[in-house]
């Protein structure tokens, strides 16, 4: 059907002129874009990106807290959209519930490499710093623990409750968005949410005792 609907769709593109077409793709529905995105046809991909890029840098914006990082993973996110938009599946949402919760995964993966590297780092400078200490040095030290302390308790926490708690904190969705995000009942993000706070906050207590 997806495939019909995508063939039909295109020959009736190719009949008429550029500028026409040009203004017939701003017509479309994003589900008839993305089937026309799956064959390789750029002009519907950059009318996806045109509609829904804003809200894309946006989410980017709020994951990685500065411009070029941001203006990095949107583009990421829009190249893995033209890649791979064979595998939206309209069952599971709309096209820019898809094309935000791409953004999302390709975001919490350059954060957790970001947070790699600087744990590497901080050891290094950790290391230098005991030659010459001082007490920035050891407010920094204690702040970089703390950071720690947060990192380990949520890998202890379920995928479940940990993808809530990343779309809620690093993402900014709220309670409602990440219900209609992942196709669950409002009451189950709350609960999940609830209890996964209750298990980092009884971590992070045992570890400062």
């Amino acid at each position: 059907m997806k495939g019909r609907l995508a063939r039909s769709t295109r020959r009736k593109h190719e009949r008429m002129g550029a500028a026409t077409r040009g203004r017939e793709y701003l017509l479309l529905a994003d589900e008839d874009l993305i089937s026309l995105v799956e064959t390789g046809d750029a002009e519907a991909f950059a009318t996806l990106y045109e509609r829904h890029s804003r809200t894309a840098y946006s989410l980017a914006y709020r994951m990685m807290g500065e411009r070029q990082g941001a203006e990095d993973l949107t583009q990421d996110a829009f190249i893995r959209v033209w890649r791979a938009a064979g595998s939206y599946r309209a069952a599971r949402g709309s096209v820019r519930t898809w094309i935000l919760s791409i953004v999302h995964n390709r975001g919490i993966d350059q954060l957790r490499s970001k947070a790699s590297r600087r744990r590497t780092q901080e050891k290094v400078e950790a290391s230098a710093a005991r030659t010459q200490p001082s007490e920035e040095a050891f407010a920094e030290t204690w702040r970089n623990t703390q950071r720690d302390q947060v990192r380990e308790a949520l890998n202890t926490l379920p995928g479940e409750q940990l993808k809530i708690l990343e779309l809620a904190y690093f993402s900014g969705y709220t309670h409602a968005e990440i219900a209609r995000l992942l196709n669950l009942p409002l009451g189950t993000i709350k609960g999940r949410m609830r209890l996964g706070l209750q298990k980092m906050r009884g971590l992070l207590v045992l570890e400062s005792a």
